[in-house]
């Protein structure tokens, strides 16, 4: 897979971003990755339903990781909950080789990965697959991940039940991005005149 280079602005979710600007907040701190207990965004309780926890064993390769919570949506998307599984053996042989780059880019490059997918659900309608990862470490390597899943259809309703598995037609790559730029967290109003970058 190749990603592309971005800056925080490729996140157009308020949510997401908001998620996003709390972990760039401690990193332009001592300009490394922060750890997980550090990490306590703003109305995180709201957001609990697309989020999932996974912690990540780096010293195989490729890392191993575990889900250590399920968002409720996401465990409809898939059809059933995955806590305490490893993510490419809950994915199964036909999803873990779209999926599981992504969350290994993220590990090798400890910085935040961003992806959209398109993926049609039961009744053709197409539902874009925003995937926000933010990667976490106590000590050298990463030790954790908190993935922000957004599903969004411009048709508005869409079927979430078995979303991910329920047709013959995989996820469809749109955007694959490495967050590697502008990694600061300006305050709403500071921004200088010129500067066209939106971080609040």
């Amino acid at each position: 897979m190749d990603f592309e280079s971005a800056n925080p602005t490729v996140v157009k979710s308020i949510k997401q971003r908001d998620l996003l600007n709390t972990w760039l907040r401690l990193y332009a701190r001592d300009q490394k990755l922060p750890a997980i207990t550090e990490y306590q965004p703003a109305r995180m309780e709201d957001e609990m339903p697309d989020i999932v926890f996974y912690t990540v064993d780096g010293t195989q390769t490729p890392p191993r990781l575990t889900i250590q919570s399920d968002g409720t949506r996401m465990a409809s998307a898939y059809g059933h909950t995955g806590k305490g599984r490893l993510l490419d053996e809950y994915l199964g042989p036909r999803l873990a080789p779209i999926v599981m780059p992504v969350y290994y880019e993220c590990i090798r490059r400890r910085l935040p990965a961003f992806t959209v997918a398109h993926i049609d659900d039961v009744y053709g309608r197409i539902v874009a697959y925003e995937r926000l990862l933010l990667p976490f470490a106590d000590g050298d390597g990463v030790t954790d991940i908190v993935a922000s899943l957004k599903t969004i259809s411009e048709d508005g309703g869409f079927e979430i039940k078995n979303l991910m598995r329920g047709n013959d037609t995989l996820p469809v790559p749109k955007l694959l991005t490495i967050i590697d730029r502008d990694l600061f967290h300006r305050a709403p109003g500071r921004i200088p005149s010129g500067d066209q970058l939106e971080f609040g």
